[in-house]
């Protein structure tokens, strides 16, 4: 089997393999480009792997014309950017000692050291140049069966990096086959250490939410997060019921999905503004504003949401003709200005003015006119 796609043969790409070659020393794709290559999946990301150490990669790289950026130094990585187009080269490494959440490692001059260090069998496929599969561990019938299975003993990979527990169900959620479920050996190992999720930084668990539920269809991955423990132990809390509806709804957004979950999402370290989201998502799913009323209050995006993620948590029918109803009321426009009710009113009374003018307004669905508003 071999790698295909443009990325591949994109010519600062294979220039760098030759030089690296030219060098005497591997140069082999791997990980998510080579995965996702077999996989028809798109690729954004070009990584490395080499038996040259870092500091001969950069020379090497230099002397051909490339920038060199260390970025990863200190873990045996460098950026090379040739032609445009950038790559992570990284020096085979061997595990010398893990406490859960970071590695010691040493240099090695093994594609299998490398391989058998990495988490998944189907993240443990390498590529040559030419587009040739090296499979040092047997993990291409893994791949083309979409089985995500921990490379070796899983207790062991797990404690090596507690992440990998949230990864293993992210990995699932994107690359996984439905009909087989998750993998039994790799979902006890995570239900046994689950508690080692408490190891973690919360924006790591963050950012692991915010691509799981990105999958098309995540459901399945956190229902069984939930059966063995982990979806407490990361966001406590938490409730999976409602994801399968709201996703069956056509909710898309990771935002709207992960406020259906529910549980402490504040301590996942997100972005104010998507906290704020999750926070309007939530208190509207209990509101009685009409869809119209969301569209103008909120926009048309949003309030899409909101119907999504309500009906979902209350397990209804979406609301007839609900789109067309949030367009309309994301495109009106409130026809009186506070200038306008000045003389007559000041202060706190001309905000109460403004707020049962524009109350009657969206009560009449947006039909009244300023003169009939004012009149």
């Amino acid at each position: 089997m071999r790698v295909l796609g443009e990325w591949l043969h994109h010519p600062g790409t294979q220039a760098l393999c030759a030089t690296l070659a030219a060098g005497g020393f591997q140069a082999l794709f791997v990980g998510g480009c080579v995965r996702n290559a077999l996989l028809a999946e798109p690729v954004n990301d070009i990584d490395m792997a080499t038996d040259a150490r870092p500091e001969i990669v950069s020379d090497l790289a230099k002397r051909a014309g490339f920038r060199v950026v260390p970025t990863g130094i200190d873990h045996g990585t460098v950026t090379v950017i040739a032609q445009g187009v950038a790559h992570e080269v990284t020096t085979f490494r061997q595990d010398v000692d893990t406490n859960g959440r970071h590695a010691v490692v040493r240099y090695s001059t093994l594609v299998a050291d490398d391989a058998a260090r990495r988490d998944f069998t189907m993240n443990a496929l390498y590529a040559r140049a030419n587009g040739e599969v090296v499979d040092p561990l047997g993990g291409l019938p893994d791949l083309v069966a979409r089985r995500v299975r921990f490379v070796g003993n899983a207790d062991l990979r797990i404690t090596e990096d507690y992440l990998r527990i949230l990864r293993f169900f992210r990995f699932f959620a994107w690359y996984g086959d439905p009909a087989q479920g998750v993998d039994a050996e790799g979902l006890a190992a995570c239900a046994a250490h689950s508690a080692g999720i408490a190891t973690l930084s919360r924006e790591r668990v963050g950012a692991e939410f915010r691509k799981l539920l990105s999958a098309p269809d995540p459901s399945l991955a956190v229902a069984s997060m939930a059966q063995a423990g982990v979806l407490a132990a990361a966001l406590p809390g938490a409730n999976a019921r409602a994801l399968p509806l709201v996703v069956h709804f056509g909710a898309d957004s990771w935002v709207a999905r992960l406020a259906v979950l529910g549980g402490e999402v504040e301590t996942l370290r997100l972005s104010r503004g998507d906290l704020a989201a999750i926070k309007i998502i939530r208190e509207e799913i209990g509101s009685l504003r009409s869809a119209q009323e969301l569209g103008y209050r909120h926009g048309q995006k949003r309030a899409e949401q909101v119907i999504r993620c309500r009906a979902a948590m209350l397990e209804t029918e979406l609301p007839e003709n609900w789109k067309a109803d949030v367009a309309k009321g994301a495109a009106a426009v409130f026809p009186v200005k506070a200038a306008e009710l000045i003389e007559a009113y000041q202060g706190k009374a001309l905000g109460e003015q403004l707020r049962c003018l524009e109350h009657r307004w969206i009560a009449s669905g947006f039909a009244l006119t300023k003169a009939e508003l004012l009149g």
